[in-house]
């Protein structure tokens, strides 16, 4: 029997499937557009920091379990966190490369990397098709490799919300 389509606004599944493995804390949800995954994180009682370069929609979140930072991560400011480590990374449909290694960093101890983004194949379903925006084969495995334990990942050719290729990983920092 056919699933119906989610919802573009509702959690992405892969972080619903993972989220309940992050130990209380506080989470970094890395371009957080909307603030789905906001929250969703804040619904499960973590403090959550939300990092996009519009938070107009994120503004009505703001209170004393959110954060909003407005910064664009891909200009010379880069990384505007500095050091601070976190309980949970989330970041989906967003590909900055030269970010690799602030959002590996930012994982704590015992922490988990939830990255669901676009992958090569999907500019057959239209944007994003540009390779600048779209992972390779095994990147994201590359990406965290002998930094960060792997728990899962895929990649694969997902219906839902609308039909995309994606790679997905969840790792975490041995603590």
């Amino acid at each position: 029997m056919p699933t119906a389509p989610r919802n573009p606004d509702s959690p992405s599944a892969w972080v619903e499937r993972f989220a309940s493995l992050i130990v209380p804390g506080v989470v970094l949800d890395l371009a957080a557009g909307g603030g789905r995954h906001t929250r969703l994180l804040r619904c499960r009682g973590h403090h959550v920091v939300a990092v996009d370069r519009e938070v107009s929609a994120l503004r009505a979140m703001a209170d004393d379990g959110v954060r909003i930072v407005e910064a664009d991560l891909e200009t010379e400011a880069g990384w505007p966190l500095g050091a601070q480590r976190y309980v949970g990374v989330i970041v989906t449909n967003y590909l900055h490369r030269p970010l690799f290694p602030a959002i590996i960093a930012a994982v704590g101890p015992g922490g988990l990397l939830i990255y669901e983004t676009f992958a090569v194949g999907n500019e057959r379903f239209g944007k994003p098709s540009n390779p600048a925006f779209l992972l390779r084969a095994g990147e994201l495995i590359d990406a965290v490799h002998g930094q960060l334990r792997i728990l899962a990942y895929e990649d694969l050719e997902i219906a839902s919300p609308r039909p995309a290729m994606v790679q997905r990983i969840v790792a975490c920092a041995d603590g």
